[in-house]
């Protein structure tokens, strides 16, 4: 499976379970499970807030880094980063 990110949270999705689902219940390939259910997003924010809603799983993020990141890194990062994203485009 070649590496797709949910293109609202930024999340790698590495599985297939991990896709989010249209209304008629097929797979939505850009837009992950937390973020997409049932044909529409699982929360109406804004890009800011879903930052600060990712910021709380940066202890998750961060096991396997070798160089964590602080909680104002992480957020510099998806500032720049979640802008990419389809959801966020303007």
């Amino acid at each position: 499976m070649e590496n797709k990110f949910c293109q609202s949270c930024g999340m790698p999705i590495t599985s297939e379970e991990q896709f989010g689902r249209n209304a008629d219940g097929s797979k939505n390939e850009e837009y992950c499970s937390y973020c997409y259910r049932d044909g529409a997003f699982t929360e109406n924010c804004t890009m800011d807030e879903m930052i600060d809603h990712c910021l709380q799983f940066l202890d998750e993020f961060n096991k396997d880094m070798e160089h964590p990141y602080t909680k104002e890194e992480a957020r510099a990062e998806m500032q720049k980063f979640f802008p990419m994203l389809k959801r966020w485009r303007s």
